[in-house]
């Protein structure tokens, strides 16, 4: 292996394991962690619903999740190719006894080991049947899905 393709590898590595670190305190409501991963000017878009831009903003509305929404994360699959990592996961928002639990495709970009965009895809479609089966697993709670 030559030593460019070795530090490309390296360089893959790394952003792989911002981006691991960043979803896994998110879902540990470690926020300060969370928030040591994200660059002053990240992007941050769920397609379809507004973009926030800026660290600070991002910041601010995990902060304001504890007490009304929990978020959990399995990664299936997750790969880089320089500064852009691409992950494949079932999300999962929970509302006390209501979950919601969703596929995502996300897209990263890393520079300077600091996320800088954060775009993820969803269907719509799988959300309304994520909120269905959350509302009957409040009545049937044997029926709750889970990661």
């Amino acid at each position: 292996m030559s030593d460019q393709s070795t530090a490309a590898t390296q360089a893959s590595s790394t952003t792989v394991r911002t981006v691991e670190t960043f979803l896994n305190a998110l879902q540990e409501q470690d926020f300060d962690t969370a928030e040591n991963t994200l660059a002053q000017n990240l992007v941050y878009q769920n397609v379809g619903f507004p973009t926030i831009y800026g660290r600070n903003r991002a910041v601010k509305l995990f902060r304001s999740m504890p007490g009304w929404m929990g978020f959990e994360v399995k990664i299936h699959r997750i790969a880089a190719d320089g500064a852009a990592v691409l992950t494949e996961r079932t999300d999962a928002l929970v509302f006390g006894p209501m979950r919601l639990q969703f596929w995502v495709c996300g897209v990263f970009e890393v520079h300077e080991g600091r996320i800088t965009l954060w775009r993820d895809y969803f269907d719509m479609f799988d959300m309304l049947k994520a909120t269905v089966r959350g509302l009957v697993g409040v009545v049937v709670p044997s029926l709750r899905p889970s990661l």
